[in-house]
């Protein structure tokens, strides 16, 4: 009966163990990669042009394109009728 009680205690005991220990060594990975992805040059070669640079005339300009989209936006889209014929009415 003495070992009966050893072999279920090491049975329970085995059921408390930790199973995650190949998740454990992996964890966060995800996010050191993705936050690694969003650097763009950590180490520029010397007498490079940094990336993302733009001279003053583009510059410029794409900011006037942007603020002419907010004084005239576009006309808002009727998704209520969609497939529908505009005016048409439901009775013949």
């Amino acid at each position: 009966m003495r070992h009966t009680y050893l072999l279920l205690s090491a049975m329970l005991l085995a059921g408390c163990a930790s199973s995650t220990p190949n998740y454990d060594a992996r964890f966060g990975d995800a996010v050191r990669q993705a936050r690694q992805a969003m650097v763009l040059n950590p180490a520029p070669a010397p007498g490079s042009v940094p990336i993302g640079t733009l001279d003053g005339k583009v510059a410029r300009e794409a900011a006037e394109r942007y603020h002419e989209t907010y004084k005239a936006p576009p006309r808002p889209v009727n998704v209520i009728n969609i497939g529908g014929v505009a005016g048409e009415s439901g009775g013949r």
